[in-house]
């Protein structure tokens, strides 16, 4: 459900009500009964929500007892102590084979701070969780998916993070980790950093140094991956379905082309947890928290996805 404070609980309910994500799988909301009561009578889908778990079509699971004192649109401490309870009781869940996937609302990295957790959100916490060394963040958008180098980073030190070794190591990541998402063997492209992917060594040396040494040496460990590409046009160019994915070389040359392309439907996958993990791509959006104006495009997206990716896993 995500942080309570947030729009969290409204998305929730938005998603699991309708008929996209009841004709793709069951649904099972882990979070709070009070917040999300509020929702679906906000919706008029009250008749949908029981107090009585084994009659009520959706199956809500209370996680300790329900957050009382905090505000709407605020960061508080027990509110970031009953988000972290949601993402301890999933796991739990998905370890006894209740669930299949996990798709996750919204958090507030300082709700979660002042409770006392050091985690900066979801993908840090699930890898503690679940013993996880190694993950990767990654974004499907339709057919556009991006797996990123670098995450929040200025950009002078994710350009920092532009060599052969760490490439090296998040293609082979990716090829591995896609492989199991998708069911097959990976198409990969990875982007240039430099205009033109540095137009033959014009506008930089990093393609040359650094990137295609490591094209190669995993060309030469049977992965199929190519470039560096000019990173104005192969995100197009994976939009239209001729790359599986595209290795972005830090935060924004991923998110804006996968915004630009999908906003509000575009869907972060985090790659190497051993459950099937998405999220929305979007905040908590304190500002309009409570207010029942908030699109639940990308948790229907985000749902969806799950069910996809655990269907693919089960064939």
């Amino acid at each position: 459900m995500g942080d309570p404070a947030g729009i969290g609980p409204e998305i929730t309910v938005k998603a699991v009500v309708s008929s996209e994500i009841r004709d793709v799988c069951v649904p099972i909301i882990i979070g709070d009964k009070n917040a999300l009561h509020r929702e679906f009578v906000r919706l008029d889908a009250e008749h949908q929500f029981s107090a009585d778990l084994d009659s009520s079509p959706i199956r809500i699971v209370q996680c300790g007892p329900a957050p009382t004192d905090f505000a709407i649109g605020v960061d508080a401490a027990e509110t970031g102590k009953a988000s972290a309870a949601y993402i301890e009781t999933a796991v739990e869940l998905w370890r006894r084979g209740e669930v299949d996937a996990i798709a996750t609302a919204p958090i507030s990295k300082k709700a979660l701070s002042l409770a006392g957790y050091k985690f900066p959100g979801h993908t840090e916490f699930l890898a503690h969780l679940t013993a996880t060394e190694r993950v990767g963040m990654s974004f499907f958008g339709g057919n556009l998916r991006v797996v990123l180098l670098s995450t929040h980073l200025s950009l002078i030190d994710a350009i920092k993070k532009v060599t052969t070794e760490n490439l090296v190591e998040l293609i082979s990541f990716s090829d591995r980790e896609l492989s199991k998402l998708l069911g097959r063997k990976p198409k990969l492209a990875v982007a240039g950093l430099n205009p033109h992917a540095s137009e033959g060594g014009m506008f930089g040396n990093e393609e040359a140094s650094q990137i295609v040494p490591a094209v190669k040496a995993c060309l030469a460990n049977g992965i199929d991956v190519s470039g560096p590409y000019s990173p104005d046009t192969i995100f197009l160019r994976c939009h239209r379905g001729e790359f599986d994915a595209c290795i972005a070389l830090y935060h924004d040359q991923a998110t804006i082309p996968v915004k630009a392309f999908s906003f509000g439907s575009a869907v972060n996958v985090t790659l190497g947890l051993p459950l099937i993990r998405t999220s929305v791509d979007h905040g908590t959006a304190f500002d309009i928290a409570g207010k029942g104006v908030a699109d639940a495009s990308s948790m229907i997206a985000a749902i969806k996805l799950a069910a996809e990716l655990v269907q693919i896993k089960q064939r």
